[in-house]
């Protein structure tokens, strides 16, 4: 068991399909969550011409436009994994909280693994769905960003902004924290 110190980092990710591989992480953006003044924040060139449709018309974004605009993929991990280790003291561990964590982690385990070399995170990932449905003993069901922002009344709300949605979460991770796990 490590007693290093464990800084929560809210990551979020727009792309422009379901699975990484076959379409491509396009987005980035993440915060300490919390100190979530604390961010980071890129667009990456994609690695295809793949897309779902209603993924882009979500997020707004043009593969066209983050050809011209985006980072390459290798640029882009090294920037975020130096800022995972700017706000990450070599004394702490760094832990990817998200919001439907597993669909962010694919993206961003495999951008790090295949265009870095290794994910600073480590292995695991924190799903704060997960850990509300825990906290209050809903249904699964009632873990939609919805349902979890009725009860907890963020300030923010999601927008698929990557670095907006990752302050959105960091927002709802801390009052999780705050009103249903520090009061048992």
């Amino acid at each position: 068991m490590s007693d290093k110190p464990e800084i929560f980092i809210s990551v979020d990710v727009e792309t422009a399909g379901p699975i990484p591989g076959e379409y491509s992480l396009l987005s980035i953006g993440a915060c300490l969550v919390f100190e979530p003044e604390r961010t980071f924040a890129c667009e990456l060139k994609p690695i295809n011409k793949n897309f779902d449709p209603e993924a882009l018309e979500v997020t707004g974004l043009s593969l066209d436009a983050l050809t011209r605009t985006g980072l390459e993929p290798a640029q882009a991990m090294d920037a975020f994994a130096t800022w995972i280790s700017d706000v990450v003291s070599p004394s702490g561990r760094a832990i990817f909280a998200g919001f439907n964590a597993p669909f962010d982690w694919s993206f961003v385990n495999y951008y790090f693994h295949k265009y870095s070399g290794a994910n600073p995170f480590g292995f695991t990932a924190l799903d704060i769905k997960a850990i509300y449905m825990g906290a209050t003993g809903c249904r699964w069901e009632d873990t939609r960003s919805s349902k979890v922002a009725e009860r907890l009344k963020p300030t923010l709300t999601g927008t698929h902004d990557a670095l907006h949605d990752a302050l959105y979460q960091a927002e709802v991770f801390r009052l999780i924290w705050r009103d249903l796990l520090q009061h048992r």
